[in-house]
């Protein structure tokens, strides 16, 4: 199987991103997107950053009803701070039999030379971009990048910051969140 990776600290998990996963799932080569619930870092304790469980239990309820979308806590066992490399590497020596692509969104690819041990993702992993609005160029080398795959997703201008700060003022934010995602948040009274 081909598994898209899709991380991120989904503090919370909205529409944009499962309508960015499933457009991956459905339109792309790709057989399933794992969400990939980053750990918050012991060295940047934020407190609007909701604990790992309650972040990976988000996750998975919004992508219970969707078979090609599974949530993955494997960063949650991994050494911090950690870096996207070994992760996949993990994954790979655990699940041999899959084949793992990164999912990025265009912002990301515009900062993937910085990233640790970007040209071994690059030699090994397909990469799949979604548009994102930012500033920016993307760097050359990867604009016809044979591994890089742009794939033309919906733009989505939905941030968890802003779902965040919206809850906090009192605002309605249940048409941005999976159903028992918002239940959860309302249940728990996360984020006032």
């Amino acid at each position: 199987m081909k598994i898209g990776l899709y991380f991120g600290t989904f503090n919370p998990i909205h529409i944009g991103h499962l309508i960015i996963a499933n457009h991956m799932a459905e339109y792309s080569d790709l057989d399933q997107v794992w969400f990939v619930v980053t750990p918050q870092s012991p060295f940047k304790v934020k407190a609007s950053m909701l604990d790992n469980h309650d972040r990976f239990e988000m996750v998975y309820r919004a992508t219970a009803d969707y078979p090609k979308l599974r949530a993955n806590d494997i960063e949650f066992g991994m050494p911090q701070p950690n870096y996207t490399i070994n992760t996949i590497a993990y994954l790979q020596e655990k699940f041999p039999m899959h084949e793992f692509a990164l999912i990025m969104g265009e912002d990301n690819l515009k900062s993937l030379h910085k990233w640790k041990n970007y040209e071994l993702i690059l030699a090994n992993h397909h990469v799949y971009v979604y548009p994102r609005l930012s500033e920016g160029k993307v760097e050359s080398q990867f604009d016809q990048h044979p591994k890089i795959h742009k794939v033309s997703a919906p733009i989505m201008e939905l941030s968890s910051t802003f779902i965040r700060k919206s809850i906090k003022e009192g605002k309605n934010v249940k048409p941005m969140l999976p159903e028992h995602v918002w239940e959860y948040v309302d249940e728990m009274n996360f984020y006032r």
